[in-house]
């Protein structure tokens, strides 16, 4: 790969990075808004917000699949950010670094939010499928 195309890549790389740590505390306040939603059983504000955060996590996932394949353009087939960084100038390599590890704080909180998200609607659906279709056991049985 020549040296531009290699330019290329990084900055490519790089700009995909800052849009996912700008995008990553949107989606945060999106699976809020979904829980608030859930919690209230406002039915149209949690189709809203599910199918914005359907679009953003599509988005995010993009940017994802292209930093695994520019990264490996610029390594090989086994690249890990880590190295990626490390063809960075001082500077430059820092941030990435920090930036790097802000996003990976991001996807796990959003993850941890996305989890207690579907506990809260799938223990709703849950109670709904009882309370519908009575598939509730007796409380008080005799022994």
């Amino acid at each position: 790969m020549n040296q531009t195309t290699r330019q290329q890549a990084m900055h490519a790389l790089l700009q995909g990075l800052a849009e996912d740590g700008r995008d990553y505390p949107l989606l945060q306040d999106l699976l809020e808004q979904q829980f608030q939603a859930a919690l209230r059983h406002q039915s149209a504000p949690l189709a809203e917000a599910a199918e914005a955060i359907g679009t953003l996590v599509d988005q995010l996932e993009a940017r994802r699949r292209l930093r695994l394949q520019l990264a490996q353009r610029l390594l090989g087939p086994q690249a890990a950010m880590a190295q990626v960084f490390a063809l960075l100038k001082s500077g430059a390599r820092d941030k990435a670094e920090a930036d790097w590890r802000a996003l990976e704080q991001r996807v796990l909180e959003c993850k941890r939010i996305g989890k207690r998200n579907s506990e809260l609607l799938l223990g709703q659906h849950t109670v709904m499928q009882r309370v519908l279709h009575g598939d509730e056991e007796p409380l008080y049985a005799p022994a």
